[in-house]
């Protein structure tokens, strides 16, 4: 890309950023939608302002080839908002790319798989993680972003903030993950975070200011799944 149109790239590229900060959307999605521009303009290596529709036809023809349907929705998504706001440009013939429709029921593990999987996690972390995410039926974000003000050991009830759809909840708290959650506390004591993204002296862990990592969790837990020989994707995954 010559020097006046990477310029010219990198000042729609954050007023993309700033357009996406503006109208709340999540840190996630900011950064998928913002991926969807890289992507695109890397494709071409070009500013993609300039594309034409038949080069935009192309390029999710290859991309439905190349990834998966989510990554096409997004990169769907994230390029609609970035013609509409940024470019100030219709872009309809977006509504040619649809996902096939396919449903399905997601894998349900039992009781006894999930008592393999947390007794064959070896640190304790990932042990009381796995415990607090099926106990109390959480997506993998809502556990790891949990924090210690967050649980009601009185009510035995925990607040979900801003899970699914970024609505708040209460669920119940089960006793067993009570305790393993305030033992798991006590040997780190973060005055926020429940899953401090931090290893090392217990100073370190304590100062830690933001959740253990989500890639990292989810290798582990791969990790156990196929330790235990269970064929089903875990929930934790998702």
């Amino acid at each position: 890309m010559k020097k006046a149109e990477a310029n010219r790239f990198n000042e729609l590229y954050q007023r993309h950023l700033r357009f996406l900060k503006l109208q709340g959307k999540s840190q996630k999605t900011i950064e998928a939608y913002a991926r969807a521009v890289r992507r695109i303009s890397e494709h071409f290596d070009c500013c993609p302002d300039k594309l034409t529709l038949k080069q935009r036809e192309q390029y999710f023809s290859d991309l439905v080839k190349s990834h998966s349907w989510s990554t096409v929705k997004i990169d769907r998504n994230g390029l609609q908002f970035f013609w509409k706001h940024v470019l100030k440009r219709d872009w309809q013939w977006l509504n040619i790319i649809k996902a096939p429709k396919v449903r399905s029921l997601p894998d349900i593990l039992t009781v006894t798989e999930v008592e393999q999987m947390i007794g064959a996690t070896r640190k304790l972390r990932y042990r009381v993680f796995l415990l607090a995410t099926y106990s109390m039926g959480l997506r993998l974000a809502e556990t790891l972003s949990l924090q210690v003000g967050d649980i009601d050991g009185q009510r035995k009830l925990v607040h979900i903030r801003r899970g699914k759809g970024h609505k708040d909840r209460f669920v119940p708290l089960p006793d067993l993950t009570y305790h393993a959650l305030r033992a798991l506390w006590c040997k780190h004591r973060n005055p926020c975070m429940l899953f401090p993204n931090a290893v090392g002296s217990p100073e370190r862990i304590r100062s830690a200011t933001t959740h253990m990592d989500r890639g990292g969790t989810q290798a582990a837990m791969k990790a156990v799944v196929e330790q235990c020989g269970i064929k089903k994707k875990s929930r934790s995954t998702h």
